[in-house]
């Protein structure tokens, strides 16, 4: 988990004194082989129209420690450079905010383009209050502004926007194939999002596109320990 925020503290370190001792124990590692996490080098700005797979590719060749891959592999690749890739992103230049999005903006200091943009991609609004627009995705998200997001969109960040991908699964499904072409391993492949949670500090990722690997284990029936 990562926040650009500090962590929430307890009531004593508000008022500056020292945060007790946890008393609860520390559970014991699990027994199983470790999760290494490498980060790829060398992508560019991702552009629309740009080939992914290839910016990929070029990627686990030149950073150290990734090739050859394995069959225990899994790649995982940021929502936000699919989006860019596959167009779908928006400029705020050209929407015309619709009276409720104006109004909302004004309200709580945000910019009513994107809220516009937020209520156009919108299944559904969940709840809009207090600076915050919680919706429903065409996907069956639940998230805050739809997944919309303008930061580190490029050089223009703040004039556009992305949205998600419009089928995630799609997505990450070519970019398996195209690995499996080039290096003859069939790796798994997830697209990554970063979810809020409610009335929670920080963020986590969240798997809205996967290839290659089941998104959910059933383990109804099993003991449950």
């Amino acid at each position: 988990m990562t926040s650009s925020s500090r962590k929430r503290a307890g009531p004593n370190a508000r008022r500056g004194r020292p945060m007790p001792p946890d008393p609860r124990p520390v559970a014991p590692p699990m027994p199983g082989p470790p999760v290494t996490v490498i980060g790829l080098r060398g992508i560019p700005e991702v552009a629309p129209g740009d080939d992914l797979a290839t910016l990929v590719l070029a990627a686990l060749e030149t950073t150290p420690g990734v090739l050859p891959l394995t069959a225990d592999d899994v790649l995982v690749v940021t929502q936000k450079v699919v989006s860019k890739a596959e167009g779908a992103i928006v400029a705020l230049d050209g929407i015309v905010p619709r009276p409720e999005a104006i109004a909302f903006g004004e309200r709580w200091d945000r910019d009513p383009r994107q809220l516009e943009v937020v209520l156009r991609e919108a299944r559904r609004v969940v709840r809009m209050a207090n600076g915050v627009v919680i919706t429903e995705t065409s996907h069956g998200f639940i998230c805050a502004n739809g997944g919309i997001d303008a930061s580190n969109v490029g050089p223009s960040s703040g004039d556009i926007v992305t949205l998600l991908p419009v089928d995630p699964d799609a997505s990450a499904a070519g970019l398996r194939t195209a690995i499996r072409e080039r290096h003859g391993i069939d790796v798994p492949v997830i697209i990554s999002d970063s979810f809020g949670r409610p009335w929670r500090w920080g963020i986590v990722d969240v798997a809205i596109g996967v290839s290659g690997l089941l998104a959910i284990e059933d383990l109804r029936g099993s003991p449950d320990r």
